[in-house]
């Protein structure tokens, strides 16, 4: 179970151990993304930068539930989290055909991507063991 700590007069989320990595990830992923963001054009940036924002955050909200469910009950929500992230990816590689992103900028973030579908794809695995 997830734990909350007080600390410097604010609640502090502590997700269960076992998901750390993963959330840590996506966080690290989204946190990059919002820096590039900043310097989308404006053509691009309140549609498919938008798109790219929602999908990042409904990624990382899907494993955040799925990290309180059973067994069970995770996979529906793994399985959906991997569908987001490959969406992602498909949005970012438009992003970088229109020239919203550079080839730097596209290749850190598909580099994140597909280490967080990798572990995705081990979670998945183990849920259906």
């Amino acid at each position: 179970m997830a734990q909350l700590n007080l600390h410097n007069n604010a609640l502090v989320y502590r997700p269960p151990t076992a998901y750390i990595p993963l959330i840590q990830k996506l966080k690290d992923a989204y946190k990059l993304w919002q820096e590039f963001l900043k310097h989308f054009p404006k053509t691009t940036k309140y549609t498919l930068g938008e798109k790219i924002d929602s999908s990042f955050l409904e990624a990382i909200e899907f494993v955040f539930t799925a990290s309180y469910l059973s067994k069970q009950q995770k996979r529906p929500f793994v399985q959906r989290v991997s569908s987001k992230i490959d969406l992602l990816k498909l949005f970012l590689q438009i992003a970088w055909e229109v020239k919203s992103l550079n080839n730097k900028k596209y290749i850190a973030l598909s580099e994140k991507l597909d280490e967080i579908g990798r572990m995705l794809g081990g979670w998945n695995k183990q849920l259906s063991e």
